[in-house]
């Protein structure tokens, strides 16, 4: 699925229609350019999930944890992670339960380590305010986004 965004707002918008499908469980695999969006968007699938926009980079802390009543959300950064081999250290392997979505930036260092099922997000910057944005996360999500 190809969605172009005009601005941050319809970024964040879009990240909230998926946000609020999600149950816990998934895993989101962002891969796009520094400053395409990939927060932005993050910040509208916190909205989504009932956790709030106080989303923020985890690019110095690696990871920030967003925890709601029955659903948290891990935000992973791993452009320092050079392979899989690091993510025990960065506590990736204990944020996957049935009551947490994982989103990870910079999914490409880890790809090995992704399953099947993660949904993948590419978002490419046209200009300062358009992107376009594909999102391959199977027929659920194509049956519910638009």
């Amino acid at each position: 699925m190809e969605f172009i965004t005009r601005s941050s707002e319809q970024t964040t918008q879009l990240g909230e229609k998926i946000g609020e499908l999600l149950h816990g469980g998934e895993v989101i695999a962002f891969t796009g350019d520094l400053g395409a969006g990939k927060t932005t968007m993050t910040r509208g699938i916190s909205l989504g999930m009932g956790l709030g926009d106080e989303v923020t980079s985890p690019t110095f802390a690696l990871l920030n944890i967003y925890q709601g009543d029955t659903l948290r959300l891990c935000h992973f950064d791993m452009y320092r992670i050079a392979d899989s081999s690091q993510l025990e250290s960065v506590s990736f392997y204990d944020c996957m339960d049935e009551n947490t979505v994982i989103v990870i930036e910079w999914s490409e260092n880890i790809a090995d380590e992704l399953d099947d099922d993660t949904i993948y997000i590419d978002i490419k910057r046209i200009d300062d305010d358009t992107r376009e944005i594909n999102i391959n996360g199977g027929d659920f999500f194509e049956a519910n986004i638009n």
